[in-house]
C-alpha cells in the first residue's frame, strides 16, 4: 500500500486536481531573488502528537506541533524514506516554513474576502480518495496509519485553492502580454523547428552568501533521497521555493536558451528521468530534473499508441540460479519463435505463463528502457525477457501500432499567449508572497 501512496501522491494527493501555473524558464540573470531566509530554529525533544502546543504564531494564527508533525509524516510517507533523526529535524524546519507560507496565503485571501468553503475542500478531498480507489473514510484511516491526517491534507488544499483564487483576482488582471510579443515567440519557435527541447522540473532553495554552504548541504541530501527512490514531485511541492512548487516543480517544455545560463548546459547533458547535482544559480541553489525531451515542432515517435500482450512467468520458491537461467532461456526461445500475437495464449498455456492485454498504451508511458526497444520493434515481435527473481520475468509482444499521434506539433497563438501570461503571473506571485513574509508578525515558541 505504501508504494501506491508514493506514486499517486505526486500526481493527485497534494494537487487535488486544482489548476496550476507552470512557467517558461528558470530565474535568469537580472531577475529579482524572490526567496526569503527564515530564521534558524532549534528543535528540542520529540513531538507528542497528542499535545497541541504552539510552535509558531503567524499574525495571530497558530501552527501547532501536531500540524508540523502530521505534514512531516505525509512527506516521509510519500517518499517511502527511512531517515535519520537529524535528517527528520531538517525536514521538519522546511515543513514549518511551508506551513507559515500557507497561513500567509490563506490570511491574505481572507483579507480580500476570498474564503474556500468546506464543501469545496471536501469535494477536492473526495477526488484524492477516489484516486486511491478508496472512500474518503477509508482514505482518512489510511492517512492516520501513516502518522498524517485528513485535516492536514485539507488544510493544504484550502491554502492552494485560496492562493490560486487570489492570484486570479488581484494579479492576473494586472499582467499584460502584447500581440507582438506572442508573434515574436511564435517566430522563434518556428525558426527553432527540429532543435531539442526539454520537459524540465526544478527545486529551488534560496540562499545568501552567508548560508549558501548550509543550503548546498540540504540540497545534496535532497538529491540523495530522490536518487534513492523518493519522489521528485513530492520534494518539489514541499521544499522548493520557486513558484513551480505548487505543480511539483514542473517547468513544462523549454529550450536550452530559455533556461538560466548556469542551468541550461546541465539540463541538456542529463538523460531523461534523471536529476542533476545541486547547481549554484542567482539567489540560491537549484536541482533540475529532465523528465523527457523532444524536437521542437517535430513528430514525436514516443506518441505512438501500442497494442500489447504481456506474458509473465513466476519463479517457483527456492529456485536455484542455474534453474532460473534455464527458465529465462527457454522463455526467450519460445517467445522469439512464437510467430506473432495470435499464438500468445497457446504458447502461454504450454509454458505456464499468464497473459495480460493493453490495447492503448503510448510508448512514452513505458519505462525508458522499454521505450527505446518499442520504437524499433516490428508488429508480431516480442521483447527479450525482463524482470526479477521476486516479481518473475515477462515479455511484451507488439500486436499493433497506431502512429496517428505521431505528428508534427504546432504552437498556436493562444497557447503561446497563455504561456507568457502564466510566466508573468507566477513571477508576480513570488513577489507577492515575499512581501507577505516581510510584513508578517511571526512569533516562534
Amino acid at each position: 500500500m505504501l508504494s501506491r501512496f508514493r506514486l499517486v501522491l505526486a500526481a493527485a494527493l497534494l494537487g487535488a486536481g486544482m489548476s496550476a501555473m507552470p512557467v517558461l524558464a528558470q530565474q535568469g540573470p537580472g531577475q529579482e531573488d524572490m526567496g526569503f531566509d527564515s530564521p534558524e530554529l532549534r528543535v528540542l525533544g520529540q513531538a507528542d502528537p497528542s499535545v497541541r502546543k504552539a510552535t509558531v504564531i503567524v499574525n495571530g494564527d497558530i501552527i501547532t506541533d501536531t500540524d508540523v508533525e502530521q505534514r512531516l509524516n505525509l512527506v516521509i510517507a510519500a517518499n517511502g524514506a527511512q531517515i535519520s533523526p537529524d535528517e527528520r529535524n531538517k525536514l521538519r524546519l522546511q515543513v514549518l516554513r511551508n506551513l507559515i507560507d500557507e497561513k500567509l496565503e490563506i490570511q491574505e485571501a481572507a483579507s480580500n474576502e476570498i474564503r474556500i468553503s468546506d464543501a469545496e475542500v471536501e469535494k477536492a478531498f473526495q477526488r484524492v480518495a477516489a484516486n486511491f480507489k478508496q472512500t474518503p473514510e477509508q482514505f482518512s484511516a489510511f492517512l492516520v496509519q501513516n502518522g498524517a491526517s485528513a485535516a492536514s491534507i485539507k488544510a493544504q488544499i484550502r491554502g492552494e485553492m485560496a492562493w490560486s483564487r487570489l492570484l486570479r483576482r488581484k494579479v492576473e488582471p494586472t499582467v499584460t502580454v502584447g500581440d507582438e510579443e506572442v508573434q515574436a515567440l511564435l517566430d522563434k519557435l518556428n525558426a527553432a523547428k527540429g532543435t531539442e527541447e526539454y520537459r524540465v522540473g526544478e527545486i529551488f532553495l534560496s540562499a545568501t552568501p552567508e548560508n549558501q554552504a548550509r543550503v548546498m548541504a540540504d540540497a545534496q541530501r535532497i538529491v540523495q533521497q530522490i536518487r534513492g527512490g523518493a519522489s521528485f514531485v513530492a520534494y518539489a511541492r514541499q521544499f522548493s521555493e520557486a513558484s513551480t512548487a505548487g505543480v511539483g516543480g514542473e517547468l513544462g517544455w523549454v529550450r536550452a536558451g530559455q533556461l538560466n545560463d548556469a542551468v541550461g548546459p546541465v539540463v541538456t547533458a542529463l538523460q531523461p528521468a534523471t536529476i542533476s547535482d545541486p547547481i549554484v544559480v542567482p539567489g540560491g541553489i537549484a536541482i533540475m530534473a529532465l523528465i523527457e525531451k523532444r524536437q521542437v515542432l517535430a513528430a514525436d515517435p514516443a506518441n505512438a499508441v501500442l497494442s500489447l500482450k504481456q506474458m509473465a512467468i513466476q519463479f517457483k520458491p527456492g529456485i536455484t540460479e542455474p534453474e532460473a537461467k534455464a527458465v529465462v532461456a527457454n522463455f526467450q526461445k519460445v517467445t522469439q519463435d512464437m510467430g506473432g500475437c495470435g499464438r500468445v495464449e497457446t504458447v502461454a498455456k504450454e509454458i505456464g505463463a499468464t497473459v495480460a492485454i493493453n490495447d492503448a498504451i503510448r510508448i512514452k508511458d513505458l519505462p525508458p528502457a522499454l521505450q527505446e526497444m518499442m520504437k524499433t520493434l516490428s508488429v508480431g515481435q516480442a521483447t527479450p525477457p525482463f524482470g526479477s527473481a521476486k516479481d518473475g520475468v515477462r515479455v511484451l509482444v507488439l500486436c499493433g501500432r497506431d502512429d496517428a499521434g505521431v505528428k508534427a506539433q504546432s504552437a498556436s497563438f493562444d497557447e503561446v499567449y497563455a504561456q507568457l501570461n502564466e510566466e508573468r503571473v507566477n513571477m508576480r506571485a513570488r513577489r507577492y508572497l515575499r512581501d507577505l513574509r516581510r510584513d508578517a508578525v511571526i512569533d516562534y515558541r
